[in-house]
């Protein structure tokens, strides 16, 4: 018999857990291995219509507004009749939110195998939002951890070491293909940018919603780059509410010409095919998917040494790391690779492989099948966890 497995996702928005989640349904579904549902807090986002053409039949939302109100018990019980009703036999969260609402409600149903997913470090949630997370891992029966460091924190806080498993996220290649034909001045028109040679392109691909991108950090190297490098140009890939704030800076240092903010990316594989260098200043991830997705298009990286960076970048050989929030370190590594194009395509070519063999989503289709292969096998304790929701469940968003 194959199990029934309910992936859920907070929204259907551009976000990396949610395109991640979504890939892996799809390979999961394609495996053969599985029937696969989705269900979602938020029914709102362009990924929408991506999920629809899974055809994964219906997918409930259960919306939230905190985690303390009649509301949250209302829809806890509508999650929980679900899963009994659907025998459902895996419930695979993916952030925050969904871990905290979907361990609760799989606990209360009783199903087999619970697991959730931690892609965040230190810089994203409040001691409170921390404890309560922390309640979800120990109604989960396996914690995935995407990168070392995210598992050496999550030990750090208490939880089970026994819990986490470690598996990287996966990158889909395809997705990232462009036509062998492509000529760069095509791909730069696309984006409304200037055409090649007058440019070269150096891209970040990264939301313009959460301050944690630091791209304050980005504009100010590309200042100090644009003063040594007179044909560089800089690419803003991501839409947001600072947006605004960001167009402003890069008038007051004088780069308003040369940075050029195109909103939300669709073709992320023909934005970085004509592009030179793909950057990272963040001030906390967990393993960024926009470091792989640079990597996988030939592109020499240059990234904040945050989270799993070092896990993906070798450093000197597909690309460098800088200290966070050091603009200056972060310049200079930029201008040091634009200062020598054919150690740039070396290093973007070593990224290429190593994308390959590390970090492809057959790699995580694999590992995700073999994890609920252990979890359903394994002989089922009595499971009174779900009993113990009490205070710990009490906070605000």
């Amino acid at each position: 018999m194959k199990p029934n497995v309910l992936h859920m996702i907070d929204s259907f928005e551009q976000g990396g857990s949610e395109r991640l989640a979504l890939q892996l349904a799809r390979q999961l579904q394609e495996s053969g291995r599985c029937h696969v549902r989705l269900a979602c807090l938020q029914n709102k986002g362009s990924l929408r219509g991506e999920a629809d053409r899974l055809g994964l039949g219906e997918i409930p939302e259960y919306p939230l507004r905190c985690f303390y109100d009649r509301n949250f018990v209302t829809q806890l019980r509508r999650l929980a009749r679900f899963l009994k009703d659907n025998e459902i036999d895996v419930v695979h969260t993916h952030d925050f939110y969904t871990n905290i609402f979907g361990m609760t409600a799989a606990s209360i149903a009783r199903v087999q195998a619970r697991v959730t997913y931690k892609g965040e470090t230190d810089g994203f949630r409040t001691p409170m939002q921390k404890r309560a997370e922390r309640g979800a891992f120990r109604l989960a029966h396996r914690v995935i951890a995407n990168c070392l460091v995210v598992q050496n924190q999550l030990i750090a806080e208490g939880v089970n070491p026994a819990r986490i498993v470690q598996h990287y996220n996966g990158l889909d290649l395809d997705r990232l293909k462009v036509p062998a034909a492509l000529r760069r001045n095509d791909a730069l028109a696309a984006f409304g940018l200037p055409p090649a040679p007058a440019r070269r392109f150096v891209t970040i691909v990264a939301n313009l919603h959460n301050p944690v991108k630091d791209h304050p950090m980005f504009l100010r190297a590309a200042a100090r780059v644009r003063a040594v490098v007179p044909d560089a140009a800089f690419v803003v890939a991501g839409e947001g509410d600072l947006m605004k704030s960001f167009q402003e800076l890069a008038g007051q240092l004088g780069i308003e010409r040369d940075v050029f903010f195109i909103g939300r990316c669709e073709d992320v594989g023909r934005l970085l095919a004509a592009s030179h260098i793909g950057v990272l200043s963040s001030r906390a991830e967990g393993f960024a998917n926009a470091i792989l997705e640079y990597m996988a298009a030939g592109l020499p990286v240059v990234a904040t040494d945050v989270g799993g960076v070092r896990e993906a970048v070798a450093e000197g050989e597909t690309g460098f790391v800088v200290p966070s929030g050091d603009d200056r370190k972060m310049a200079e590594r930029i201008i040091e690779v634009l200062g020598d194009s054919k150690r740039g395509r070396e290093m973007g070519q070593r990224g290429k492989l190593i994308v390959a063999e590390k970090f492809a989503s057959e790699h995580h289709l694999r590992n995700t099948l073999e994890l609920y292969d252990d979890l359903l096998s394994a002989p089922q304790p009595t499971d009174s966890a779900a009993k113990k929701i009490g205070p710990e469940w009490r906070l605000s968003e």
